[in-house]
């Protein structure tokens, strides 16, 4: 944003112009508030461009059009109107992600939210053409996630069916790759070029890629003409769905009402918006307009602080000004900001081996993908992956980050302490402590410092959407907000929280549920630190936790899943009888609707619903390193063994009747561990770190 110059108005209609949004070949685009604190983008054309009547009515009649159209999923124009020879258009601000960030952050969507969008966008489409509008630019990034779903933006080259599209001479008025042919043609257009352009905004929420792709602008038209889309990448179950939308012929598309009624997403996938990093972001940016609002006095008539607006807009990363002609993403771009995280980048998946592709000779155990000594530091936590890196406590004190595909170092932070341990924060940021407590972040995959907050962090415990959770160093739960770095809440939780080996925590269903090392597990409201339940005397040393589908399985002398929300207890696993022996249950890990976890050194496999053993085939039959790891990656069922000379990495197949792999890179028996991730298994040996493959 910038501040208003000479010639700037001062006041168009019932907003006070605070400063300048934006400017493109048409207009420019200032922010604006009301009597009434409504905040909008105000989009002005050019004065020498308003000199041209026609040019003018045709901005003022499309704006009136699109303010006609009555949807939900649409943003709304708020007014519009000609003053002073200079028309303008005023569009409300939308509060969350477009559809394009979404995925370039966070990944595709899974397909119910895919049925969702897709229900989402073709009603509002189906109100759009309702008034007499094409839309002609359905794009990702003119589609906007919000907290009560998708609204389509930017009517900027909306246009009547016998109208004229409002563009200046030489602009391109389709976007490439998500144009209908015959717009590309340059051929009359109908609602049915909007449905083209929708199945190609599906097969990019889908899949991460577009429908159409090529090397430059004429090659991609050229695919959208006389190509086929690429659909390889859409979930199978969508893709009979989406094919109709790329019909060369219009009148053999459908129509918005069969999408709405063939798209049918199950009940529930709307909370795609409503939950996870999606809700979020958007809470991020509902705080930002927060923030702007409040830092404005409308009523006096005082100039608004630049350094207090960019810093209102610059928090939670960006706002959307949409409608009308405007896109608009605001950032503070005079200094560094913090709390601008860049998208988490994708993660490179490893292929799976395949004997019958000659991957690997049948009966024999692969080699590994790579390996690296002198990795890790004496005091390392276990190894976490975070999409594209590897984050570990490195040898020379502080945190290291080793990429996934190959090992090599890719950045490292000497000031923190990897003994206090770290966490991923939605794959986009790492947080971890310093020696004075201070809580730090960096971008994942390059380690550029972001915010920091000096917190007390003793120990580093977990993160969910909204803040990060630490023990300080008096023994006390900690929330610091990810959206402002600030403390949320601090509580006294009892349990002996400060004691060392140091707690373990993991958050579900708005809980943070801890282990502490003298055996209790206490449950802590995330949004108010308040107790919700706590299990004491789980049997000596830390409790182990794993979470699913709003339950919690803790392991100790017995090994029960209780309700996440009030510790209610669903199951306890009935243990071996062996006489004179008290049982001690390993860490369970779950997959799909199963439990594993060793007991006296056999993995058992139990039902995640009610506790009860499985039909598994190695039931009883393979041994394990009693504090061994158990994952599940690929179609194998990973743990490790050791005897007396050393050890190895087993693998089971849990899908077909492979032979088994194992790997004997296990040489420390008191220092390993096993995580996983994207088709690699990692071994910590030591300070030694290995990638492995998967079948």
């Amino acid at each position: 944003m910038k501040p208003l110059t000479t010639g700037d108005p001062i006041r168009l209609g019932p907003y006070r112009i605070l400063g300048i949004l934006g400017e493109g070949g048409m207009g420019k685009v200032y922010v604006g508030r009301d009597g009434g604190g409504t905040v909008a983008a105000v989009k002005v054309l050019h004065s020498h461009l308003a000199h041209d009547p026609d040019l003018a009515r045709r901005f003022v009649r499309e704006a009136l059009m699109a303010q006609a159209v009555g949807s939900d999923g649409v943003a709304r124009v708020i007014d519009s109107r000609t003053e002073g020879g200079r028309p303008w258009i005023a569009t409300e601000f939308l509060v969350g992600p477009t559809l394009e960030e979404a995925v370039g952050a966070y990944g595709p969507l899974d397909e119910p939210a895919v049925r969702a969008l897709a229900v989402a966008v073709a009603r509002g489409l189906r109100d759009i053409h309702a008034a007499g509008l094409v839309h002609r630019d359905v794009k990702p990034g003119n589609i906007v996630l919000t907290a009560t779903g998708p609204r389509i933006i930017d009517f900027g080259i909306a246009r009547p069916e016998h109208g004229l599209t409002l563009t200046l001479t030489g602009q391109v008025p389709v976007t490439p790759g998500y144009g209908a042919p015959e717009q590309v043609l340059g051929h009359r257009v109908g609602p049915a070029a909007d449905v083209f352009s929708l199945g190609a905004v599906l097969v990019y929420a889908a899949s991460g890629r577009r429908a159409y792709d090529g090397p430059h602008v004429a090659a991609v038209q050229y695919e959208v003409v006389h190509g086929e889309p690429r659909l390889d990448g859409v979930p199978a179950a969508l893709r009979h769905l989406i094919a109709p939308c790329f019909a060369k012929d219009p009148a053999q598309r459908p129509s918005t009402d069969a999408m709405t009624t063939a798209f049918d997403p199950p009940r529930g996938a709307e909370r795609a918006w409503r939950h996870g990093p999606l809700a979020r972001d958007v809470s991020a940016r509902r705080r930002s307009l927060h923030d702007l609002t409040t830092s404005v006095d409308v009523g006096t008539g005082r100039a608004v602080p630049r350094r207090r607006l960019l810093t209102a807009l610059g928090v939670g990363g960006a706002l959307a000004a949409v409608g009308g002609g405007t896109a608009l993403w605001l950032h503070g771009r005079d200094r560094p900001d913090p709390f601008g995280i860049p998208p988490a980048v994708k993660t490179p998946k490893a292929p799976v081996l395949s004997a019958e592709e000659g991957d690997y000779v049948y009966g024999e155990t692969p080699e590994p993908i790579w390996t690296h000594t002198s990795v890790f530091g004496d005091d390392t936590p276990a190894p976490l992956p975070v999409r594209d890196v590897i984050v570990v406590g490195a040898p020379g004190g502080g945190i290291a980050a080793r990429g996934v595909v190959d090992g090599g170092l890719r950045w490292s932070a000497p000031g923190t302490e990897a003994a206090r341990r770290y966490v991923s924060l939605s794959g986009r940021l790492v947080a971890a402590a310093d020696g004075e407590g201070v809580l730090r972040t960096f971008v994942a995959s390059t380690g550029e410092p972001k915010w920091t907050a000096a917190v007390d962090a003793s120990w580093v415990l977990a993160a969910d959407d909204e803040a990060v959770y630490v023990v300080t160093g008096d023994g006390r739960l900690r929330s610091i907000g990810r959206a402002d770095g600030k403390v949320r809440w601090s509580v006294d939780a009892g349990s002996g929280l400060g004691a060392k080996p140091g707690p373990r925590g993991v958050t579900v269903a708005g809980r943070l549920v801890v282990a502490a090392a003298g055996g209790t597990v206490v449950a802590v409201r995330t949004d108010d630190g308040g107790t919700a339940w706590k299990l004491p005397d789980q049997g000596e040393g830390r409790p182990g936790l794993a979470t699913a589908e709003g339950a919690v399985f803790v392991s100790g002398e017995h090994l029960r899943a209780v309700n996440a929300g009030d510790g209610k207890e669903r199951w306890v696993a009935d243990n071996p009888e062996v006489s004179g022996i008290t049982p001690a249950w390993g860490s369970p890990t779950v997959h799909g609707t199963h439990v594993y976890a060793a007991v006296l050194g056999y993995p058992r496999r139990l039902g995640t619903e009610d506790g009860q053993p499985t039909d598994w085939v190695q039931e009883g039959l393979l041994r394990c390193d009693p504090p061994s790891p158990l994952i599940v990656q690929g179609d194998g069922f990973w743990s490790v063994a050791v005897n007396d000379t050393g050890g190895g990495v087993n693998v089971i197949d849990l899908a077909e009747d492979r032979e088994p792999w194992v790997f004997p890179v296990i040489k420390n028996t008191d220092r390993y561990w096993l995580t996983a991730d994207a088709n690699r298994v990692f071994v910590m040996d030591g300070d030694s770190l290995t990638a492995l493959p998967v079948f």
